[in-house]
């Protein structure tokens, strides 16, 4: 499952990245997402979503939260 499946308000847990970009895996990684981080989408957006890790709130576009597996 991705995080565009993911519900609102409720927390899940990063399974794995699913990219071959080395660029964009250090970004995530700089934000704290992940494999193993707790990861909540706080809502949803027109070309995106909200999402919270650790202590930060991030908008990120539907092309990145298919890319994150929970």
């Amino acid at each position: 499952m991705t995080l565009m499946d993911a519900m609102e308000g409720k927390e899940y847990l990063v399974q794995g990245i699913a990219t071959d970009d080395e660029e964009l895996d250090a970004f995530l990684f700089s934000l704290g997402c992940y494999t193993g981080e707790p990861i909540t989408v706080v809502s949803r957006l027109k070309g995106g979503c909200v999402v919270s890790i650790k202590d930060g709130r991030y908008n990120i576009d539907n092309q990145l939260a298919a890319a994150i597996q929970i």
